[in-house]
């Protein structure tokens, strides 16, 4: 039987949720072209689309945000992040941003030519978006285990690092003008990474003159991982851990929505002062000045603070607790997932689970839309919508290897009796899965197609004789 702890902390404001009629829920999801993300947040009962600035600030923070210097250079507010920045993660320099994007547009924009690779274990959206808008071309090379659902090895983020060393001698180091990896692997199922593999990525990326850059959305949940599962660590706090996994790298980037738990900002950190001279450069044409970027003060304060609010090991164990929660229950009810389940979300397969949809009528956007249609639940598509893209040699369309539902949780948002209403949905789709059919796109644009895709239901199967 699946156990919820308590949270550690108690409510001190609530934001009220309706859940209108199915009549209502089918009109809105029509009026959105099938595309969660064109659906109003008043209509949406629980928001399980990311957990992206989604989450509740604390006290602490929303005190900060009161201290929030708002001058154009030099402000305090930026003072107190650099203090949090250096002492978590050891970078020499760093630029705020406005959120992850734009720190993978600045290095992308420093580092990225036409044809040239980058290898990671997997990039999510908005970084192999980035990349491959500057005619690159983003590689994936996770291990094998990463697409094995059942397959419950305890860092199935980790990038292979054989595959890695093939990679670069077969495209060339010359090519490879930097290479990354995401903690935690998001694209995979929120999984984590070890830093027994760290070291070797980094070792590897040294080895062949390679800037290392680590995507370090969930960088705090990683660090626990590491804690819990990693031999030698779990004296070690998380604050520790963090400190060891960023001395690997030449930089970072992040998005600060998700483990500084903020509803805005992010940062590109590195060593390099020419770099770093380049990157304030491209900065203010984009952003803004140095030392806000695209932030306004208060942002740096409640960043300051959930940085380290992010790397308490009471919230860490409640965070990955809920969603080790909402997992087992799925399981009980032999509903297939992920497995084990990641730090931040529960990911359905939905290519086992709709078995009878081809990858090419997306059986991770039919799941989602069937989510909302029958609970009022918004999730996320991880598959063939997201990342299906047409090979450069032959114009083939390459399908992802797992269809895949994200059901990412907020952020100190929602209780027990949320996820229990999510497994019940769920439930109810699953046994009627059979009359659930496919889609096909009416409008898609070349890059980040699912944020404003719209959709048409496919004419129900006729069975086959």
């Amino acid at each position: 039987m699946a156990n919820h702890d308590p949270e550690p902390f108690r409510i001190k404001m609530v934001e009220p949720i309706r859940l209108i009629d199915r009549s209502e829920r089918e009109i809105a999801i029509q009026r959105a072209g099938y595309n969660i993300f064109g659906l109003l947040a008043k209509d949406v009962f629980i928001d399980l689309l990311t957990d992206s600035g989604t989450g509740s600030m604390s006290q602490e923070q929303w005190a900060a945000i009161m201290r929030g210097d708002e001058s154009y250079a030099g402000a305090r507010s930026f003072e107190r992040l650099s203090e949090a920045m250096y002492e978590i993660f050891g970078f020499q320099y760093f630029v705020p941003t406005h959120q992850g994007r734009a720190a993978e547009n600045i290095l992308s924009a420093l580092y990225v030519k036409p044809g040239q690779y980058v290898p990671s274990n997997m990039h999510f959206d908005t970084t192999e978006a980035n990349i491959r808008a500057r005619g690159g071309r983003p590689t994936n090379l996770v291990i094998d285990a990463a697409s094995e659902p059942t397959n419950r090895h305890p860092f199935k983020g980790n990038l292979d690092i054989d595959k890695l060393c093939a990679f670069i001698e077969q495209v060339g180091a010359e090519n490879v003008p930097l290479g990354m990896i995401t903690i935690t692997n998001n694209a995979g199922g929120g999984q984590p990474v070890s830093l027994e593999n760290l070291r070797a990525v980094a070792a590897t990326y040294r080895r062949y003159g390679i800037p290392f850059f680590i995507d370090a959305c969930r960088f705090a949940e990683n660090a626990y991982f590491i804690k819990l599962r990693e031999t030698g660590y779990s004296d070690k706090s998380t604050l520790e851990i963090a400190r060891e996994i960023f001395a690997l790298a030449d930089g970072a980037t992040m998005s600060a929505k998700k483990d500084a738990i903020v509803n805005i900002g992010g940062f590109l950190a590195m060593n390099d002062q020419s770099l770093y001279q380049r990157a304030c450069n491209e900065l203010i044409l984009r952003e803004g000045f140095p030392t806000y970027g695209g932030l306004a003060g208060r942002d740096l304060e409640a960043m300051a603070v959930g940085l380290y609010e992010g790397l308490d090991e009471s919230y860490l164990a409640y965070r990955l607790g809920q969603t080790a929660y909402l997992a087992e229950r799925l399981l009980e009810e032999n509903i297939p997932i992920i497995e084990p389940p990641g730090g931040h979300a529960v990911y359905l397969d939905a290519g086992q689970l709709f078995a009878h949809i081809p990858q090419s009528e997306f059986p991770g956007q039919a799941l989602s839309i069937e989510l909302y249609l029958e609970g009022g639940i918004r999730a996320c598509e991880i598959g063939s919508v997201m990342f299906a893209t047409p090979d450069p040699q032959t114009g083939k369309i390459v399908h992802p290897k797992l269809e895949l539902v994200r059901l990412a949780i907020p952020r100190r948002v929602y209780t027990q009796s949320h996820l229990d209403y999510v497994v019940k949905t769920v439930c109810k789709i699953a046994n009627r899965r059979e009359s659930v059919r496919g889609y096909q796109f009416t409008y898609a644009p070349e890059l980040l197609r699912h944020f404003t895709a719209r959709f048409a239901p496919l004419e129900e199967r006729l069975p086959v004789p």
